[in-house]
């Protein structure tokens, strides 16, 4: 199923982005209780070149997953100079398994890079060990914590250096 699924980039305001959105606010719901991601996004924080948002879309043209990042600079939240923020990382339940976050990974990165950003960072949770996981498996390690929710104890704070590629 891989091969027929197309990354696409799209505004982070566009309807089958907010669907999904929607989707992982409410898996956050149920993970975490509560509202979901509170954080502030505006759209225009994943316009390029200082940001991107992309959606996986399968055969059928439905959308199954969604990335992001935005740049951040140094400020009163824990962010650097140069970081590039992941945010809305999600796959619907019915394409888990097939690869689809680490392709989007890979692109944003890329992406990021090409950008000259110079480090990426994220923020999940403790009750998203997968997400951990996955993040771990490609280069990502703890790094203090940042971000809205940097005073949380289940909030956990990963970073990857963004080196050329050789």
């Amino acid at each position: 199923m891989s091969h027929a699924i197309q990354l696409l980039p799209v505004p982070y305001d566009h309807p089958d982005a907010v669907k999904l959105n929607d989707q992982v606010q409410l898996e956050y719901a149920v993970r975490y209780g509560g509202e979901g991601d509170l954080t502030f996004l505006d759209p225009a924080m994943f316009l390029p070149p200082r940001g991107l948002y992309l959606l996986a879309y399968d055969a059928t043209g439905a959308p199954v997953a969604s990335g992001g990042w935005r740049s951040q600079d140094a400020n009163e939240e824990g962010y650097a100079d140069g970081d590039a923020e992941l945010k809305r990382m999600y796959v619907i339940p019915e394409a888990r398994g097939l690869g689809l976050a680490r392709r989007i990974l890979a692109e944003l990165e890329r992406d990021a890079r090409a950008a000259g950003r110079v480090r990426i960072v994220l923020e999940t949770g403790d009750q998203q060990p997968e997400a951990i996981a996955l993040y771990a498996s490609a280069g990502y390690t703890a790094t203090p914590k940042f971000g809205y929710y940097r005073f949380h104890d289940s909030s956990r704070c990963m970073a990857k250096p963004l080196h050329s590629p050789a």
